[in-house]
């Protein structure tokens, strides 16, 4: 099998989460994820979770093996402007995103969670 072969689909990122509210205020009422699906080996174990916003779609785990904090993930977007205005009237205390044009002819809204992680949106600007 040659790379010819190959037909590449949909990336799906693994964070690293640590406490599970402080997750779930971020990822579901700031970002406004949904959580899709949530499993736990036992009861009292580490969470392994699915959210997602529409395509977009993430796994944040507490399992120390599945990957570090301090990831970082671009996600493309559209109405990169909507989505800063409706970032900063959440009035959310641990984050006041700005909006960034880039050298690189992209509109940027760059947050980081509670555990590190740094989301990029974007959207290519006209």
């Amino acid at each position: 099998m040659g790379n010819e072969d190959l037909k590449l689909a949909a990336v799906t990122p693994i964070l690293r989460i640590f406490d599970v509210n402080k997750a779930l205020e971020f990822y579901i009422e700031f970002l406004g994820f949904a959580v899709d699906w949530e499993h736990r080996f036992e009861e009292g174990f580490p969470l392994y979770m699915q959210v997602s916003s529409g395509a977009c779609v993430l796994h944040l785990s507490e399992h120390h093996g599945d990957c570090c904090p301090g990831g970082a993930v671009r996600i493309q977007a559209n109405n990169v402007r909507a989505f800063h205005s409706s970032l900063l009237a959440k009035t959310y205390k641990f984050a006041r995103p700005g909006l960034e044009q880039t050298p690189w002819n992209s509109l940027e809204v760059q947050v980081v969670d509670p555990f590190g992680n740094r989301l990029v949106f974007y959207e290519a600007s006209e």
